[in-house]
């Protein structure tokens, strides 16, 4: 039992990946399927600058948080995908404000930055990359 224990710090790192992941993966795919519910959430201020509709901003933000929480969810540039979607969310974080959905907000963006900061763990696509040839087999 205490083997089985003492593993667990080598595969934390992978769990909080995956599983931060399913959450930017869940809201991506709501964002593509359902923008209309999700156009509320965009400040007026930010639809009046952009030379795009609310419901675009909402598509292309869903299709960011999908293409790098797949990229996230394998582990494939996994620095630069884990720190563009914390950057993200700390951002959507700002523009809701200090609330329960704010807050919410913010301890995803940090565990993602926990992700950024620890880097490709042992079941990243990264990790397999830099393994020398004869591991592999």
């Amino acid at each position: 039992m205490n083997n089985f224990i003492n593993r667990f710090p080598l595969i934390a790192p992978a769990f909080l990946r995956i599983g931060i992941t399913v959450v930017y993966l869940w809201f991506g795919l709501q964002q593509l399927i359902s923008p209309l519910m999700w156009v509320s959430y965009i400040p007026k201020s930010i639809v009046a600058l952009s030379p795009v509709s609310a419901q675009t901003l909402v598509y292309c933000n869903g299709a960011f948080e999908i293409v790098f929480g797949l990229a996230l969810l394998f582990g494939f540039f996994t620095r630069v995908s884990a720190f563009l979607l914390a950057v993200h969310m700390l951002d959507i974080t700002l523009v809701v404000g200090y609330n329960a959905i704010g807050v919410r907000d913010y301890g995803i963006a940090i565990a993602t930055l926990a992700v950024f900061f620890f880097g490709p763990d042992l079941w990243s696509y990264d990790t397999f990359l830099k393994k020398p040839k004869e591991e592999i087999v």
